[in-house]
């Protein structure tokens, strides 16, 4: 055979070889929009290809259990209205072909990974299986959302966003694209772009050991956190884990026993309508805010649009000069297109209208207010976008008045809420009272819920036996309002009062809005956490949460204890008058009243701050580095500009109950017995420990004040002894006047 024979043969054998190999890897390569195309108009279906061949490739549209939680069926895009749909939080989408075999195929793994974290919760700990209202679900906490969209049916979305290839996931936010996904499409490839993903949404927040998968095609996997073990930080491990198991047996035994409880709170009570005595706010006649803007008012319109009408508003008060306003405003036109058919948005220029601005008592710029009625509340939050709109929802909430609740209802908010206010009424509650509650509404905005109800079964687990009531219910502890007449429960100002004073959590966390609320009059225990140990961070706010909790219960006996003893004594004093006959001791004994309180004495309050995104003031203000020292607590007393961060044994005070019980006695004991820092100089520092000293010992203090004066006194007549025979200079130097001397012109004159 001739050379070119051979060649020849070669190359059709080389020819034949390739054909069968690209046969053979159409079968298995990404499919293309065009292939897909093509393949659908001619030629048919396998039988998988139609089994596949729907909306959601063969995935049900009704709702799915995992982990004995309910799933909604996942959200499927149509092109016309997919920048609407995913105009808000981010979007893991999946871009499919009902013909393409690699999208039939991953279609249960997509599935089982969107139930996966569906059904998961960012902090373990919660109990609640209301994936929707819950602030612990997995798409309220991140704003994060999985969806799909078939690419043949909607061809023209697919291909504005350069989808070439089937399945394609990519990542949106708030509409816009952010990037695609090109790891390996399993389970764990998807998983670990969409913990990456998270943990930028929140840094720290992800479990650093990574997510515990379920296999493609499960309805449940095991989320059991690790068995905790005694942190180094506690000084005796053994007593360590005694008191964890201890705490944790009584845990389960409250849960059980809440459980029960509230199982035969629904089967008995039904949710009915709150009674016909007083009238819900009506909603405005009008769409509020229809051009989505901010409407300049004057005098005139403020009197028409927002004093004479039930409309909500909201009002900005500014100067145009002021650089504050300045920087506000694009923000605050941004809030009026948010909220357009919502909530009416204004502004008033003071500069014009100053009768107007000084009615309303603006003090400075900006000035913002929320009008409803003819009664106002002032915004003092942050002045970011998203703190503006959040408080106008909240605001727009309680415009329709105080919501009924049955035990039901009050079971499913304490889920989603920290701090709720619960008024108790019956029968006999009058107009009056219902508007007096009303009016507490526009006080309570960003800060708490109020609601109301007359079931029996929430009365008789709160031991309510008297009404009208009011409690606040922080984390499922009651604290009441003690009102000793109907007359002091319809007192505005009076209730408001005491709600300020409990509208905090119990543990909230310490911002720059709430700073000077949580940190006055007051001892502060704050934690310097950092949400970068994840771990850490949620068992540390555990442990102060407890340590707030056993202090709170041991101040309450010690003040019941303190009550009781006056009045035994109160009572023996009386007894001993009867007993002699003595009349007039008897009057004197039964007159004298027991008027203490709780808020006598300088109260304790519990926060945590994060260490990292606060590293700056923390490292200036109390020298803790969180990076390098990991999470310290201090108990501070601002009021004296003074904090303390060691324990009796000399060790940092550490986020743990033991920890924190121990120091906590010792500092607000009267003097305090652990020496405190100070976060102020030296002198200012003198200054505040005299008027410590003056408020605890006055008569020493003034004395020490009087021999000082008399001391500075006598020695500025021996300064001027001497002055006057050194030639009228504060100091010599090489027998030279100083610059200070007496001849010089910018000396000083007595």
């Amino acid at each position: 055979m001739r050379l070119s024979e051979v060649r020849a043969l070669l190359s059709l054998i080389l020819f034949a070889s390739a054909a069968a190999s690209a046969a053979t890897d159409k079968q298995h390569q990404l499919n293309t929009v065009e292939d897909v195309l093509s393949e659908s108009k001619g030629g048919p279906m396998d039988a998988g290809a139609k089994a596949g061949a729907t909306n959601s490739e063969a995935v049900s549209d009704k709702n799915t259990m995992f982990n004995d939680i309910e799933v909604p069926p996942m959200k499927e895009l149509a092109g016309t209205d997919m920048e609407k749909d995913i105009s808000k939080g981010y979007w893991f989408i999946k871009h499919y072909s009902p013909y393409c075999h690699h999208c039939q195929a991953i279609a249960p793994t997509w599935q089982t990974l969107y139930e996966y974290y569906y059904t998961s919760k960012p902090v373990s700990s919660s109990k609640s299986k209301d994936t929707k209202t819950s602030l612990n679900s997995f798409e309220r906490y991140y704003d994060f959302h999985f969806a799909s969209i078939d690419c043949i049916a909607f061809g023209d979305a697919c291909a504005t966003h350069d989808i070439s290839a089937f399945p394609t996931f990519s990542l949106f936010k708030d509409s816009k694209f952010v990037k695609k996904f090109d790891g390996h499409k399993d389970m764990a490839g998807l998983s670990a772009f969409v913990e990456e993903t998270l943990e930028s949404i929140r840094p720290g927040s992800r479990p650093t050991e990574g997510a515990k998968l379920p296999e493609a095609g499960m309805n449940s996997v095991s989320r059991a956190p690790k068995p905790e073990t005694p942190a180094k930080k506690d000084k005796d491990a053994p007593a360590g884990k005694k008191a964890g198991a201890k705490q944790k047996e009584a845990a389960s035994e409250a849960d059980a026993t809440a459980s029960a409880a509230d199982a035969k709170a629904t089967d008995k009570v039904k949710s009915k309508a709150p009674p016909k005595s007083f009238t819900k706010p009506k909603k405005p006649s009008t769409t509020p805010n229809p051009a989505g803007t901010s409407v300049s008012l004057s005098q005139e319109s403020f009197q028409k649009l927002v004093t004479n009408t039930q409309d909500p508003w909201f009002v900005k008060f500014y100067a145009p000069w002021c650089h504050h306003c300045q920087a506000l405003a694009p923000s605050w036109q941004q809030m009026g297109k948010e909220l357009q058919g919502k909530l009416n948005v204004g502004d008033v220029n003071c500069d014009v209208e100053v009768r107007l601005c000084k009615d309303v008592h603006v003090k400075g710029y900006p000035t913002i207010h929320f009008f409803r009625g003819g009664e106002r509340v002032e915004y003092e939050g942050l002045r970011g976008l998203g703190d503006l709109v959040s408080y106008a929802k909240k605001a727009l909430d309680v415009g329709m008045g105080v919501n009924y609740v049955d035990a039901a209802a009050f079971k499913e908010l304490e889920e989603t809420e920290e701090v709720i206010f619960l008024y108790f009424f019956d029968h006999a509650t009058t107009t009056e009272d219902f508007e007096a509650l009303e009016r507490l509404t526009l006080s309570l905005v960003g800060h708490a819920k109020l609601v109301k109800t007359d079931s029996k079964v929430l009365a008789e687990k709160f031991k309510i036996s008297t009404w009208p009531r009011l409690l606040v219910s922080r984390d499922g502890r009651p604290s009441y309002y003690n009102a000793l007449s109907p007359a002091d429960m319809r007192d505005f100002r009076q209730v408001l009062g005491w709600m300020q004073s409990v509208w905090l959590p119990l543990v909230p966390e310490l911002t720059a809005s709430n700073s000077k609320e949580i940190m006055t009059h007051k001892y502060v225990v704050l934690g310097i956490l950092s949400r970068d140990r994840a771990d850490e961070f949620v068992l540390d706010k555990r442990e102060i949460k407890n340590a707030a909790l056993d202090w709170m219960e041991k101040q309450t006996h010690a003040f019941q204890l303190e009550r009781q003893e006056l009045r035994d004594s109160k009572q023996l004093r009386i007894e001993e008058a009867e007993d002699r006959g003595d009349q007039r001791a008897l009057r004197n004994a039964k007159s004298i009243r027991i008027d203490i309180s709780e808020d006598d004495k300088k109260q304790v309050g519990f926060a945590w701050v994060d260490g990292v995104f606060w590293d700056r003031w923390i490292r200036t203000t109390y020298g803790i580095n969180v990076a390098v020292d990991g999470e310290r607590v201090v108990i501070i007393d601002e009021d004296n500009h003074r904090y303390w961060d060691h324990t009796v044994s000399g060790a940092p005070i550490v986020p743990s109950r033991t920890s924190i019980l121990e120091t906590l006695p010792k500092v607000v004991s009267n003097p305090p017995q652990l020496s405190a820092k100070s976060t102020t100089g030296p002198i200012k520092h003198i200054l505040f420990q005299a008027r410590g000293g003056m408020a605890s010992h006055p008569i020493i203090t003034l004395g020490l004040i009087i021999a000082v004066v008399a001391g500075a006194y006598w020695g500025k007549g021996r300064i001027k002894k001497t002055k006057g025979n050194a030639g009228g200079g504060f100091f010599h130097l090489d027998g030279k006047e100083g610059w200070l001397g007496g001849n010089s012109p910018y000396g000083k004159a007595d």
